[in-house]
C-alpha cells in the first residue's frame, strides 16, 4: 500500500499562496471546463437549519491530470460568536490512475479561499476594463480581503472602498487592508457610496436579500457576485442580471440552480432555458467577452469542483517536490 501523505494547514501555507501562480493554476481550470471533457457531479450540500450550517462536497476529474480532489467544506455561519471560524474543512487527493487515496489535506478551507480569491481575479482579468484602478468590495470577512489582494495581481488597482453591515469590521478591513496593500482603503456606510465611481465591484457576502441594486450601478463597470453558492443566497438585484448587465457565469448549469441567475429564472425574468457564456469560454477564445468600454459586466461565480482539484493538486506538487529536496517552478 502506498503512503498516505497528511498535510497540514501550516504546511500547505507555506507552499502555496495567492500569487500569479496560483491565479494561472485556476484560470486553467477554467479554461479545462470549457475545453476538454471534465467529469463534475453537482454540488451535494447538507443544510444544518438550527445551526445556520451548510456542508458541501464537491469534486471533479480533469482528463489529464494524475489526482482528483473531494473537498468537504462546512460552513457555520454563527462560528464567530462561538470565537470559531464560519468555514473550515479538508480535500481528500486520490490518484486517477489507482484510485488510492494520495493525501488528507487538512487546510481548514484555506485552498478554499485561495482558489476561490484567484477566480475572482480570473473573472477580473478577462472581463474588467484593462485601465481598471478603483475597486469596491462589499463584505468584510477573510475573502473580501482575499479579493481585493487578487485584485491587484490582474489590475493596476490604486484605491479601494469597503461596505459591510457591521461599519466597525468595514472599519477595522479597511484600515488592515491599507496598511497590508500600500494604498488607500475606506469603509462606507452605504453600498450606493462604496460604489460610486468604483471600476470592479466585488460581492462577498452571505446575503439571502440583494445588497447591490441596478441603481447603484454605471456604465463601464464590472462586477463579480461571489457569495452566492446556494439556492437561498442573492446578493444581486435579479434585474441586473436579466438586462442591467452583460451575464457570465463559472459553471451555466449550477448557476441555475446556486446562482444569482437561479433568482432571475425564479422571477420569470429570464427564461429557465437561457444561455449566457462561461468563463470558461471566454478564456479559451470561443465567446466574447467585455464588447466595449462601457458595459456593465457580471460573472456569477458560485464555486466549482474543478478549481478544488486544480488547487489541491498544485499544492501537493509543490509539497511532495519539497520533501523530495527538488526545487520547482510554476
Amino acid at each position: 500500500m502506498p503512503d498516505i501523505r497528511i498535510l497540514t494547514e501550516a504546511e500547505l501555507r507555506s507552499q502555496i499562496q495567492l500569487d500569479l501562480a496560483s491565479v494561472e493554476c485556476v484560470e486553467n481550470a477554467f479554461h479545462a471546463l470549457a475545453t476538454k471533457s471534465v467529469v463534475m457531479p453537482p454540488i451535494m450540500r447538507l443544510d444544518i437549519i438550527e445551526h445556520n450550517g451548510e456542508i458541501d462536497v464537491k469534486t471533479a476529474y480533469i482528463p489529464g491530470v494524475d489526482s482528483l480532489a473531494i473537498k468537504i467544506s462546512p460552513g457555520f455561519f454563527d462560528n464567530p460568536s462561538l470565537g470559531l471560524p464560519s468555514v473550515n474543512g479538508l480535500m481528500v487527493l486520490f490518484s486517477t490512475r489507482t484510485g488510492m487515496v494520495e493525501a488528507l489535506l487538512l487546510d481548514n478551507g484555506y485552498l478554499t479561499d485561495l482558489r476561490t480569491a484567484a477566480a475572482g481575479a480570473v473573472a477580473a482579468k478577462y472581463l474588467a476594463r484593462a485601465d481598471s484602478r478603483r475597486a469596491a468590495i462589499l463584505g468584510a470577512g477573510v475573502q473580501a480581503g482575499l479579493q481585493l489582494e487578487a485584485l491587484t495581481l490582474v489590475r493596476d488597482i490604486d484605491s479601494a472602498r469597503i461596505w459591510a453591515r457591521d461599519p466597525e469590521k468595514a472599519a477595522a478591513t479597511a484600515d488592515r487592508l491599507s496598511q497590508r496593500l500600500g494604498f488607500p482603503v475606506s469603509a462606507c456606510d452605504e453600498v450606493a457610496a462604496a460604489t460610486e465611481g468604483a471600476d470592479i465591484i466585488v460581492t462577498t457576502t452571505p446575503a439571502d436579500c440583494p445588497i447591490l441594486l441596478a441603481e447603484h450601478l454605471s456604465p463601464g463597470q464590472h462586477v463579480t457576485a461571489m457569495g452566492s453558492d446556494s439556492e437561498h443566497k442573492n446578493e444581486i438585484d435579479p434585474a441586473i442580471v436579466a438586462d442591467k448587465a452583460r451575464y457570465f457565469c463559472d459553471r451555466l448549469a449550477q448557476v441555475k440552480v446556486l446562482g444569482e441567475l437561479h433568482h432571475a429564472i425564479e422571477l420569470r425574468l429570464v427564461p429557465a432555458e437561457a444561455e449566457y457564456t462561461e468563463l470558461g469560454q471566454v478564456i479559451a477564445h470561443q465567446r466574447p467577452g467585455r464588447d466595449t468600454e462601457r458595459d456593465i459586466t457580471l460573472c456569477d461565480l458560485t464555486g466549482t469542483g474543478i478549481q478544488d482539484t486544480a488547487i489541491a493538486t498544485l499544492a501537493f506538487q509543490r509539497c511532495q517536490r519539497r520533501q523530495a529536496g527538488t526545487s520547482f517552478a510554476t
